[in-house]
């Protein structure tokens, strides 16, 4: 009876083929919308079902990846149905194009604050970890980041958003200082070689941008030493909020007992410092971030008849808050205050006295909105308030004038897979009325989670340093550099491609002109190439890092007579690190090498310099660190003085072993209570 009743009852049969216009797909759910009717589509895209609906039937079609297809018909007969790939909304892209990104932050992960603290021969400074990476140059005798034939100045620092005056230590001259925060303070590490957009300013060739880590969740206690620093840092957790400490204690005294080098040392280097964080998550919108630090650092040098003696103090704070107001918009403020004071007996002569004090607050509002899939708008201003004094013999000034800016960017997505930023700044300094326009814009193309292809041109700006708009009457504008990059990029879960040529014209360059007043005459070009290879699948456990770049720069600016090569800058720099793990043990062995600098005395000899370190986790709560620097003892000349003396590193070889302790929590070494 039910074999008759159903072959009494009336069918239609729905068939077709389902493509993306190029290709079947294969596995596509094809059903009719209010029923259970409906099948999957066969190695051919084909599909064939019946279904006892009568009449105009609603079809729906769904692939994973592509927009969803519905068709009403009352013909569903030998359907041809073209499906669209689904296009990414705007803030699903992450246009990784002159950015490396270190840690945590929103979109991405891929290297964490041990990791930073333990590559290669960083000796757990951030600085030294990024000069792996291409782009930068090696300039051994100062140990700042150089990039792209910029100087060291022209990489501004930020902490959530906010400007940092000095993020280095301060050392005797010709010899590499390191950098102020330590990598356990952040969750996220983006630093820019050129081409970023309009929220960062008074950088002409690259920023180093840093987000601090959220609200812990949990109390954390943490201590660590070596010959050379000793360190404390806790977290103290709440229900919505935490507290953090750091404390620590840098002296190389110890070890230049143990082992002397070129230097005569009337006392060594030292360097006090102290930091604290709070957050909060003030409610599920907004979030409070807070943090202040203090370093007090001194050395002293026995120069011919001169005993140099170098005091510093640094501090640095800064508040932000972030938070949802509704309909999509998200606020962001925040200010920040650097101050640097620095004195120096026998700066260059015996007797003598040399002060500079320097301070700036940064004042900072943005708003941002995602008005939809395939667009977001931010815009902002600041303020940079800037105050600086200077005596030095008959030498002194005192220096004070704000600059003004805002920007705005637009994040577009033209079609499915190509992607548009455009971004504006414009700023206005007080002290010479000037204003400057800079546009800016990317353009990338990325078809898929492997491939990205951007372009990216724009116009940047940043002031002189003050003693040369004190010596210019206060009239030195500002200098411009113009970037054009364009950035290919290639990744798989086993590895990383990247190819970069770029081009970078410099304009109104402080230049000294035969009065002995600064002028803002100068110029220059620098260009190049970078390549960054990582990968994984060589030999289990096993990655290696690969980065080449050359550099051919110019400049006409300062005290040079003529365009010349500036003597910071070599042309070639090298780079290759292998990193294997097995068992509680890492090793770590790297090569790094740099083609001759150019002295009017003449060129340098290439640098290279074999480094090594071994990373053991001795308990769930200890690890061991040790690193040894420059093993094949290689004296290194960084540069020459204008009478032909040959600058060096203070001694060939540098070892170092640290021992890292978790007092109070569940895995290892986390003064990461930040």
């Amino acid at each position: 009876m039910l074999l008759v009743a159903h072959s009494a009852t009336s069918q239609t049969t729905v068939t077709g083929i389902v493509t993306d216009g190029r290709e079947p797909l294969a596995g596509a759910n094809v059903f009719i919308i209010g029923t259970i009717d409906g099948c999957l589509t066969d190695s051919l895209g084909r599909f064939s079902f019946v279904t006892s609906k009568q009449g105009e039937i609603t079809l729906r079609v769904t692939f994973i990846g592509f927009d969803d297809y519905t068709l009403t018909t009352s013909q569903p007969s030998d359907l041809t149905i073209r499906m669209h790939e689904r296009a990414t909304a705007i803030d699903e892209v992450v246009v990784t194009a002159s950015t490396y990104s270190f840690g945590k932050s929103d979109n991405f992960k891929t290297m964490d604050a041990l990791d930073v603290v333990m590559s290669g021969n960083s000796c757990g400074d951030i600085v030294a970890a990024l000069q792996t990476l291409p782009g930068t140059q090696k300039v051994g005798e100062s140990g700042k980041l150089y990039v792209r034939g910029g100087e060291s100045d022209e990489c501004q620092t930020f902490v959530n958003g906010m400007h940092v005056l000095v993020p280095y230590s301060t050392n005797v001259e010709n010899n590499a200082v390191r950098g102020r925060f330590s990598p356990f303070l952040f969750k996220g590490i983006n630093f820019s070689l050129g081409g970023y957009g309009g929220e960062y300013g008074q950088a002409l060739s690259s920023v180093l941008p840093m987000e601090t880590t959220d609200v812990a969740t949990g109390d954390k206690f943490g201590v660590s030493a070596s010959f050379v620093d000793w360190n404390v840092g806790g977290t103290k957790a709440f229900t919505k909020s935490s507290l953090s400490f750091n404390a620590d204690y840098t002296s190389m005294g110890l070890y230049n007992a143990l082992f002397p080098d070129r230097f005569n040392w009337t006392h060594p280097y030292r360097k006090l410092s102290g930091e604290a964080q709070y957050k909060a998550d003030l409610s599920s919108a907004t979030v409070l971030k807070t943090y202040v630090g203090y370093d007090l650092t001194s050395v002293g040098q026995h120069i011919d008849d001169r005993r140099l003696s170098l005091a510093e103090h640094n501090i640095y704070a800064n508040a932000t808050l972030k938070t949802n107001i509704g309909r999509g918009y998200t606020l962001f403020t925040g200010i920040a205050n650097s101050t640097v004071l620095n004195d120096i007996d026998d700066a260059l002569t015996f007797g003598d006295h040399y002060h500079n004090s320097r301070n700036e607050v940064h004042l900072k509002t943005e708003l941002r909105k995602v008005f939809s899939s395939v667009l977001k708008l931010s815009a902002g201003v600041e303020d940079y308030i800037r105050h600086s004094t200077k005596r030095y013999e008959t030498d002194h000034y005192s220096l004070n004038y704000h600059l003004l800016a805002a920007h705005s960017d637009a994040q577009l997505r033209i079609i499915p897979k190509l992607f548009l930023n455009l971004s504006a700044r414009s700023e206005h300094v007080s002290y010479n009325h000037d204003w400057l326009l800079m546009p800016r814009a990317t353009l990338s193309y990325v078809p898929n989670k492997r491939f990205q292809l951007s372009a990216m041109i724009g116009r940047y700006s940043q002031t002189a340093n003050d003693d040369y708009i004190a010596m210019s009457g206060r009239q030195l504008s500002q200098s411009t550099a113009d970037h054009a990059i364009l950035s290919m990029q290639y990744s798989t879960p086993k590895m990383l491609l990247r190819i970069e040529p770029y081009y970078k014209k410099y304009r109104h360059l402080p230049l000294l002109g035969k009065n002995g007043i600064y002028t803002a005459d100068g110029y220059g070009t620098s260009r190049g190439v970078d390549v960054f290879v990582e990968n994984h699948s060589i030999v289990k456990n096993l990655t290696t890092t690969f980065s080449y770049s050359f550099n051919d720069s110019e400049r006409y600016y300062l005290d040079y007579a003529k365009p010349q090569t500036p003597d910071f800058a070599s042309r070639h720099n090298l780079r290759l690190s292998l990193k294997y793990a097995f068992g509680k043990t890492i090793i770590g062995l790297s090569e790094s090498y740099a083609s001759p600098r150019h002295y009017p005395v003449g060129d340098t000899p290439y640098y290279n310099s074999v480094d090594a370190n071994v990373t053991y986790l001795l308990s769930p709560k200890v690890i061991i660190y040790t690193s040894l620097n420059n093993i094949l003892g290689r004296t290194n000349i960084f540069r020459y003085e204008a009478d032909g003396t040959a600058v060096t590193a203070t001694r060939d070889r540098f070892f170092y072993i640290g021992i890292f302790v978790s007092l109070k929590n569940n895995k290892a070494y986390d003064i990461s209570n930040f």
